[in-house]
């Protein structure tokens, strides 16, 4: 989010953005202009008392609207309760702009309030002159409303996605099916979309609306956290019944009874030990599988350009495609060090999710692992830890989220005045201190009961907390601090907001202001005393929230897991945008119904095609930098072919589950021909692997780079794809089990929206023909 009369834009400054400074060869903004960039412009227009049927919208010149006729005004989007926005792009060099905001229903002319004062002006994607309020005079002068206005400018480049896969266009490999690239992408067609009287939707989407089975967790965020077991049942144990992604567990571990792991507890009890202070050798190198461990403290610096040099290659198992890797990603697999010259490698998809984590020091590590957030309240560390513990449950390590807040509030109640959080009150230390340890203890038997990678969230502001996790922690697992930092006013202000909103610590708090004045106090409480982490392993997340123009420092990492967490971070934010999730139209194998193939579409999946083409431009008219995803095959290429205005990229990662022997075949010829590879598949889908082919499993493991593609995406992206991979996206984003993923439902002819932002993940669903 842009904050008030900013003028830079992600890096360069208000001279080289505008366009009034030397932009000679080489400059920055001469860079920065290279290879026909754009700019991505978000007008934001907030006020929390805006109510009934009017909506602010923008009218002005081009390529805004290109009409100041009030009745053509553009309808600014909701971005949250209190947030609206536009984006559009216009070229680095555009002619100045003028607009203002009105007000008016959506859809109607009347009333219509235009904003007092001057037109506005914007020159260089940013707004002239000092950034004012927007006033609107209701009921003649009787009553005025106020909305804050916010500006941001981004640079983008239409080939900025493809970028993040190769290093360089040579790098694009032929696949071993289709002797097609893996990802390509394709120029929107020109011709409009062919729209017959069935191919027409309802004017309202809303229309289309059907119910969620299941909705992804929109609760407050640290409400989803590990229920306290020591503060509910005495001496209750974690089992293997608890673990989280259970589809992946070994037959041994299921069938393991309580009384097993009871025995094993008896065994693990170093954690309640006094041991004396934990302290890393920062300048000491350790040597794994041939790679270094630098002394040195890392800083990435997201989406920066790549070295020059060709790729190598590496196979991502069975029936996945070879990813590329550019060998600058050896800096960082030979122990993160960046002091020098060296910077991040642009390896946001495949090249960071796949082909460096694999040479993160190679196989799996047996041991556990701590994750410890640290950082002031309002920070967004419980989000980052909700992203973080979804993702590894999605890559099946067993993850639990444990909030030291939820332990607080259950054990010393919900209503704490911000006294209890202060320096000088040693019961407030005490009893906050008290909490850490019961939430460590309870992380540390888990683990024992087989979890393999804990959350811990907390603000664990001091050095004294920390050691004293440490103190606990050796022996039992290891710890790497993660350290969120944010600096931008205006987003410490909205988290604030939230706090207020959502907390379960202000529910019982009918006046918004004093909570908010408390919250305050309490927030001071914790700068006082706040220490930086310095110690043991950590990485700290510095402006990190926007997905631009942040850094990740990181010191003393090194392993496979960590490596993978790492690479995650540096390319998630909590930036507002939606992800629109659909199968293709229905195809001539699904009327037969065969598996696999490469077939045309049906009569009815043509329909669905213009359907969706209509619901596109409807949907995202407003957001000029979204982009269409398909698989390589051509039921999914022709479902997104009268989609016009958006570019499109194939990916071959998205195509449908290899079927392998059994491609084209139905289920009723599998199980006559082949009895045992039927059964065996009935018994345990998301394990099960077609002989030559793949199993649920290993389409996860390939669409790992699309997570991290869609994590890292600030626009909208329409992913149209296939059953079994559409399955596995969405148990990534609504938090399911792993056992869960063969069996989700993902009907034809139906879109998911998936609206990820800073309240978590919202699903809506629309279904647009039978």
């Amino acid at each position: 989010m842009g904050t008030s009369g900013s003028k830079s834009i992600d890096g360069l400054g208000a001279e080289a953005a505008g366009g009034g400074g030397e932009a000679g060869e080489g400059g920055a903004a001469a860079e920065a202009w290279h290879g026909g960039a754009q700019l991505y412009v978000s007008l934001r227009m907030e006020n929390a008392r805006i109510s009934g049927d009017l909506v602010p919208h923008v009218f002005g010149s081009e390529p805004i609207i290109g009409s100041w006729d009030p009745a053509r005004a553009l309808a600014m989007e909701r971005e949250l309760a209190s947030m609206w926005q536009l984006s559009f792009v216009v070229p680095p060099d555009h002619e100045t702009l003028g607009f203002k905001f009105l007000l008016k229903p959506k859809e109607a002319a009347t009333p219509c309030i235009i904003e007092e004062g001057p037109t506005r002006l914007l020159t260089g994607g940013m707004l002239e002159g000092d950034v004012r309020v927007a006033l609107f005079k209701l009921n003649g002068d009787d009553e005025v409303l106020e909305f804050r206005v916010l500006n941001k400018a981004d640079i983008v480049s239409p080939l900025e996605l493809a970028a993040s896969w190769r290093v360089y266009k040579e790098n694009f490999q032929p696949s071993r099916v289709r002797g097609i690239p893996d990802v390509s992408i394709n120029v929107a067609p020109t011709h409009g979309t062919e729209e017959g009287s069935a191919a027409t939707l309802e004017l309202d989407l809303e229309h289309y609306v059907v119910p969620t089975p299941t909705a992804p967790p929109n609760d407050y965020a640290a409400n989803l956290a590990a229920t306290p077991a020591s503060l509910i049942h005495t001496g209750a144990l974690w089992t293997n019944d608890t673990l989280l992604s259970d589809g992946i567990q070994s037959s041994s571990s299921v069938s393991a009874g309580p009384s097993n792991v009871s025995a094993d507890f008896d065994g693990h009890s170093n954690h309640k030990k006094n041991i004396g202070p934990w302290a890393t050798d920062s300048s000491k190198k350790m040597q794994t599988s041939g790679l270094i461990e630098s002394k040195s403290v890392g800083t990435f610096t997201p989406l920066q350009k790549p070295d020059g040099q060709k790729g190598l290659f590496i196979d991502r198992g069975v029936g996945s495609p070879k990813l590329p890797k550019s060998t600058s990603a050896g800096s960082l697999a030979s122990g993160l060090s960046f002091g020098s010259a060296k910077t991040m490698p642009e390896a946001a998809g495949a090249v960071a999710a796949a082909a460096v984590a694999d040479r993160l020091h190679g196989s799996k590590e047996d041991g556990k692992l701590a994750i410890v957030l640290v950082g002031l309240p309002a920070r967004g560390k419980t989000f980052t830890a909700v992203k973080l513990t979804r993702y590894l449950r999605w890559l099946g390590h067993e993850t639990r989220h444990f909030n030291v807040g939820k332990y607080r509030r259950l054990k010393h109640g919900a209503n704490l005045a911000a006294d209890f959080f202060r320096d000088d009150n040693p019961e407030g230390i005490e009893a906050r201190n008290e909490v850490a340890a019961l939430a460590m203890e309870d992380m540390i038997d888990w683990m024992h009961g087989g979890g393999q990678v804990g959350i811990f969230d907390a603000t664990n502001s001091t050095r004294k907390r920390r050691c004293m996790l440490m103190e606990m922690a050796e022996g039992n697992c290891k710890i790497i601090f993660l350290e969120t930092i944010c600096n931008d006013p205006s987003i410490i202000e909205r988290n604030i907001r939230l706090k207020i909103q959502q907390s379960p610590d202000y529910a019982d708090q009918p006046d918004y202001e004093a909570g908010l004045q408390d919250f305050k106090e309490r927030l001071m409480n914790y700068e006082k005393v706040y220490e930086p982490v310095g110690e043991g392993s950590y990485i700290k997340m510095i402006d990190m929230v926007k997905g631009q123009g942040g850094q990740l420092q990181v010191n003393n990492i090194s392993g496979y897991l960590p490596g993978r967490i790492v690479f995650f971070l540096v390319n998630s934010h909590l930036t507002p945008r939606p992800i629109l999730l659909t199968r293709h139209g229905e195809s001539l194998h699904n009327v037969r119904g065969r598996v696999g193939g490469d077939t045309v579409l049906s009569e009815a999946g043509e329909l669905y095609s213009k359907k969706l083409a209509n619901f596109i431009e409807k949907r995202l008219k407003s957001e000029k930098t979204a982009t269409i995803w398909t698989s390589t095959l051509q039921r999914t290429i022709l479902t997104a072919s009268p989609i016009v205005g958006f570019p499109k990229i194939q990916w071959r990662a998205l195509d449908e589950i290899n079927s392998g022997v059994c491609d084209g075949m139905t289920y009723e010829e599998i199980k006559k021909t082949m009895p045992e590879e039927f059964e065996s598949r009935r018994k345990d889908k998301l394990r099960y692997r077609y002989p030559r082919g793949e199993s649920y499993l290993d389409v996860i493991q390939r669409l790992e780079p699309v997570i991290i593609e869609l994590e890292r995406q600030r626009a909208p992206v329409v992913v149209i794809s296939h059953q079994a991979v559409l399955r596995a996206l969405y148990a990534y984003f609504a938090d399911r089990p792993l056992r869960e993923v063969p069996d989700i439902e993902m009907p034809l002819h139906t879109i998911i929206e998936i609206q990820m932002g800073v309240t978590g993940v919202e699903e809506k669903r629309y279904k647009l023909m039978d």
